[in-house]
């Protein structure tokens, strides 16, 4: 619950609340769960409040990573070379073939930057299929408890929709005939390249970094709340 009344009200700006302002707003949240009848607040409501905020928080996080180095320039999420490569990767590196190397990922890099912005329809969706039992899980759930419920009701969508864009972008920018060069510097390479799915590897990256910076915003949003909330929060969590 902590995590998501975070999330309203660093998303929706406005200034710095104090502790005792920020436990007043959870407290009276949990009492609206738990006591939604007597308190006059209908399930529409709280799901209005929760998509609300939801909305502003995915929005931050797809901009964060579909942009230009959104991928390439964040350590957390960089897309390295496939496990399969890695010792391939490291020799030629070793060689001053590095910028072989280095292209690939850039590549892949690219890839996953021009898929995530199909990621704010996806989430929007979810958000609209929210149930009440949704709702209350992230309210009442962990740390990263949002992320949880895209991860558990959008995973699949992305991946659909992610798959043609990252191919079309690796294609694009040659990131196979670079794949194919390195493989081609290393013994048993042709085998290397039947067992290995490169756009299979390039979208579940993409998926991981994605989440990885929902979760992240999720969590540094408990250390920096705000308090000033839209009218609709207000009347969702904000009831004396």
């Amino acid at each position: 619950m902590r995590v998501f009344l975070l999330t309203v009200a660093l998303a929706l700006g406005g200034s710095s609340s104090t502790t005792a302002q920020l436990d007043d707003i959870l407290k009276k949240a949990g009492d609206a769960l738990a006591h939604r009848d007597t308190a006059g607040l209908s399930d529409d409501k709280i799901i209005a409040g929760l998509r609300q905020a939801l909305q502003v928080s995915t929005s931050k996080a797809v901009a964060l990573t579909g942009r230009p180095d959104g991928f390439l320039k964040n350590e957390a999420i960089k897309i390295l070379l496939p496990p399969n490569l890695q010792t391939v990767g490291k020799g030629l590196r070793m060689l001053g073939m590095g910028s072989r190397v280095d292209e690939l990922e850039i590549g892949m890099n690219r890839a996953a930057e021009q898929a995530t912005p199909q990621a704010k329809q996806i989430f929007l969706v979810a958000l609209r299929k929210m149930s009440f039992d949704d709702a209350r899980q992230v309210l009442t759930g962990g740390d990263t408890a949002a992320t949880d419920y895209f991860k558990r009701t959008s995973s699949s969508d992305l991946t659909v929709a992610f798959s043609p864009i990252v191919h079309r972008s690796m294609e694009r920018v040659g990131v196979v005939q670079q794949y194919d060069q390195v493989l081609n510097s290393s013994p048993g390479g042709n085998l290397l390249a039947s067992q290995f799915d490169l756009d299979k590897y390039v979208v579940g990256k993409t998926l991981d970094g994605l989440f990885h910076m929902l979760g992240e915003q999720e969590k540094q949003i408990r250390k920096d709340p705000a308090a000033q909330t839209t009218a609709l929060l207000k009347e969702v969590f904000g009831r004396k």
